[in-house]
């Protein structure tokens, strides 16, 4: 097995038959180039983990490719847990895998997990699930408003693959998104102010 990682979650894996490409997200750069795909496979339908911009030129240069998402929406099938998906001669199992609680107040979309090849590969989106299937390779999520550093240690601990590959970690350089996260669910009356580094400011 081959793997690509176009950064955050957007993974590129080549099992020897099958190539498969996950979450073609908005902070993944360089799968836009990739042909001969068997399946696109997106485990929610955050903009990080599917561009809907790039989607149609990437589906347009891999006209073979199938396309799954946990959502029957922009033209995927829909992919359940339960369902055992066959892509070019892999078999991906697609996993109950709820999206991690970010707010009380925030909706979460739909999540499900993809476990390729019997555990070969472990693509979880944004949940902490642990399969029941021993995993061989495991892409990890390090950083997301929606979980703890804690957490992923003791998730990749459960796990207990042969390799981690650390994905979902573009939000590290991405502060706006606690920023909003915060404003939008701050108390009435209280004021979220970000301030410019190294200048004075009145408050």
């Amino acid at each position: 097995m081959r793997i690509v990682h176009f950064g955050h979650s957007c993974v590129l894996v080549d099992t020897g038959t099958a190539r498969l490409l996950f979450d073609p997200g908005a902070w993944s750069t360089g799968f836009e180039g990739v042909t001969g795909l068997d399946a696109v496979l997106v485990t929610h339908l955050h903009p990080d983990h599917l561009d809907v911009d790039r989607l149609p030129d990437l589906l347009a240069a891999n006209p073979g490719a199938a396309f799954y998402s946990a959502e029957e929406r922009h033209g995927a099938t829909p992919a359940r847990p339960g369902d055992v998906l066959d892509v070019a001669g892999a078999r991906v199992h697609v996993v109950d895998a709820p999206h991690g609680q970010i707010h009380r107040a925030v909706e979460v979309p739909v999540n499900v997990g993809y476990l390729v090849d019997h555990g070969a590969f472990y693509h979880p989106g944004d949940s902490l699930t642990v399969p029941e299937q021993r995993v061989d390779v495991l892409g990890l999520p390090t950083a997301a408003p929606w979980m703890k550093l804690s957490e992923t240690a003791d998730f990749l601990a459960a796990v207990h693959p042969r390799v981690a590959v650390p994905i979902h970690e573009a939000v590290l350089a991405r502060t706006d998104l606690y920023y909003r996260l915060l404003a939008a669910t701050a108390p009435e009356g209280v004021e979220l102010r970000v301030l410019p580094r190294g200048e004075s400011a009145e408050l």
